[in-house]
């Protein structure tokens, strides 16, 4: 498309627009709802209230129900960790464990490596 086609094409989107933005001036039920908008700001403003507080004044159900459901979201509980049971095979010695910070698993780890230790669970 050529640019003067474009150009063309953008100032009748905007000609249409223009038209409805002057048909919606004239429209009676936005009036009453412009109005309305700006007493209700003006009543919030004169009180010092918030749209909030205005929310929980006429409605406090939903208000509850709203603070129910942002305070204590489901919380994912982790799954519970697996015992381990590491037999070293040269002494003969178990060792059972949730996790690797048993101070028996470290000096083994430490002294045959990670991952020999490793190919010791039962």
């Amino acid at each position: 498309m050529s640019r003067l086609a474009e150009f063309r094409a953008a100032e009748k989107a905007l000609q249409e627009q223009i038209a409805q933005l002057e048909t919606m001036k004239k429209d009676a039920s936005l009036k009453r709802e412009i109005e309305f908008e700006q007493k209700l700001l003006g009543l919030m403003k004169s009180y010092d209230k918030g749209l909030r507080d205005i929310v929980a004044i006429l409605d406090p159900k939903s208000q509850k129900a709203s603070a129910r459901t942002s305070a204590s979201p489901a919380k994912q509980q982790r799954r519970p960790r697996v015992v381990k049971v590491y037999e070293n095979p040269h002494t003969g010695e178990l060792i059972e464990t949730k996790g690797g910070n048993h101070r028996g698993l470290k000096a083994w780890k430490q002294q045959y490596g990670a991952a020999t230790v490793e190919s010791w669970v039962r």
